[in-house]
């Protein structure tokens, strides 16, 4: 059965574009970007799964992995998310989908024939040049296909593909480098992604834009990035969202990326052990969100008031802090697995409100661009910034921790091969200290950003774009 929002449309577009709004072609492009963004998330879990196994492999100190687990990645993503946004307006965006899919997954392989600190960097900025070219133009994509009210619950269906990345890279990641090594692993979580971008080209069409807003097929080149910055300067309430969403990526890829060796050495346990716990924590708490922050905030906002979307991120930003304080010093694993996931839920309610929210306040033509400026922040603030903060915060702390010299006695953290067991203790308690305390630290962002989403509220309603007709 076809939807569309006015009778009309039917026949101002060709039957193939009408064809993008039935619900089986709509289920078919959830189902195909739901895949793509499950190894998106796969192959950063994997990586995350491997720190410990990476630091030992190659003696890196935790800021070292920071820079390799945050900029090296995260620099490249962020600096490619803008020029791919823009792109997205001009060109095919399943096209730039599926090349992105296909660079990304065969830099994934590449880090598993890394053969040390420079080389596995190098990797790592293809990583983030690939994946900077999925989030902008999905929500874009999301925008032409689905209405409105749907928005925010439609993103967070595709987005449950990182849980289920998160799960199966941990789980995957951390068994198969168990049995056959940190290279293999690479390898399992790489080599799939490049079949899902032939996927995407195979089953795919690219919509008209503002397809579904019924808006007249554009005959113009859409608006430049400067006209975008002057819309954000207009409409405070998308500047503050963005900025606001921006900010969370430091308190949550603190802890993405920092958890497995949090587990590891807090907790005691191997690496097969931390990605266990590592993929089942990280997935319940993301599909948690998604689906109570994105249905709950759409449900409450067409039942109610349009600030809701705004009001359930900052209510999970203002708590999820506290949750995260006691289950980063509760000695109990079973206590703190719970809390991990309750913490990081509340800290990831603002997602699919955000990407709702961005959508809803700009016109078609803009969406990519709104989105693509939201994921450069959030990577600049979580993966430019927040790893390599945690890493040189966690190296200080530990330092302080231990009693002699840490750098000395306990090189890269890690204690010497052939040292008396005393020192092997002393340096794992030391190195556990700096890590738990540089977590709890990193996780007080979030009130900032609850803070932003506040300020845009007041504004969310004037600031919301009226499709023609709608008004």
């Amino acid at each position: 059965m076809t939807q569309l929002p006015d009778p009309s449309l039917a026949a101002a577009r060709p039957a193939a574009q009408t064809r993008l709004l039935t619900t089986s072609y709509r289920g078919t492009f959830i189902a195909v970007m739901f895949l793509v963004c499950l190894f998106n998330f796969g192959d950063r879990s994997v990586f995350a799964v491997l720190g410990q196994t990476l630091k030992s492999e190659f003696q890196l100190t935790d800021f070292q992995w920071g820079l390799l687990s945050g900029p090296a990645f995260g620099a490249l993503y962020a600096i490619a998310g803008i020029p791919l946004g823009r792109l997205a307006e001009y060109k095919s965006r399943v096209r730039i989908v599926a090349a992105c899919t296909a660079i990304w997954s065969l830099m994934t392989v590449a880090c598993g024939l890394a053969t040390g600190f420079f080389t596995l960097m190098l990797a790592r900025f293809g990583v983030g040049i690939g994946e900077a070219g999925f989030t902008a133009p999905t929500n874009s994509l999301v925008g032409d296909k689905f209405p409105r009210q749907r928005r925010a619950s439609s993103v967070s269906l595709i987005m449950l593909g990182t849980p289920a990345g998160l799960l199966t890279g941990s789980l995957v990641g951390g068994w198969v480098a168990a049995e056959w090594g940190w290279q293999a692993a690479f390898f399992a979580m790489g080599i799939p992604g490049i079949f899902v971008a032939l996927l995407v080209v195979v089953l795919l069409r690219e919509p008209d834009r503002g397809l579904v807003d019924g808006t007249p097929k554009p005959t113009t080149p859409p608006p430049n990035f400067a006209a975008f910055l002057r819309e954000a300067g207009r409409k405070k309430a998308l500047l503050f969202v963005i900025l606001g969403g921006g900010m969370v990526g430091f308190a949550s890829t603190s802890m993405s990326t920092y958890m497995p060796i949090f587990l590891q050495r807090v907790h005691d346990m191997d690496v097969r052990q931390a990605s266990t716990f590592y993929g089942p924590i990280s997935a319940g708490s993301l599909a948690i969100a998604l689906l109570v922050g994105s249905f709950g905030a759409d449900w409450l906002a067409n039942r109610g008031d349009a600030r809701w979307p705004a009001w359930v991120a900052s209510f999970g930003l203002a708590l999820a802090p506290f949750v995260y304080w006691f289950a980063l010093t509760t000695p109990s694993i079973a206590i703190a697995s719970t809390l991990l996931v309750l913490a990081g839920a509340m800290l990831m309610l603002f997602y699919g409100p955000t990407s709702g929210m961005i959508q809803n306040m700009l016109e078609p033509r803009m969406r990519a661009t709104g989105a693509a400026v939201f994921t450069m922040l959030n990577t600049f603030f979580g993966s430019v910034l927040a790893p390599p903060f945690v890493g040189f915060i966690s190296d200080i702390l530990a330092s302080r921790a231990f009693a002699g010299d840490f750098a000395q006695q306990c090189p890269s953290g890690l204690p010497p091969k052939g040292a008396a067991p005393d020192i092997v203790q002393a340096c794992s308690a030391a190195s556990a200290t700096g890590v738990q305390q540089a977590l709890t630290i990193a996780v007080c962002a979030s009130f900032l950003a609850c803070a932003a989403f506040l300020l845009a509220s007041r504004t969310l309603r004037q600031s919301m774009y009226e499709a023609p007709g709608t008004s």
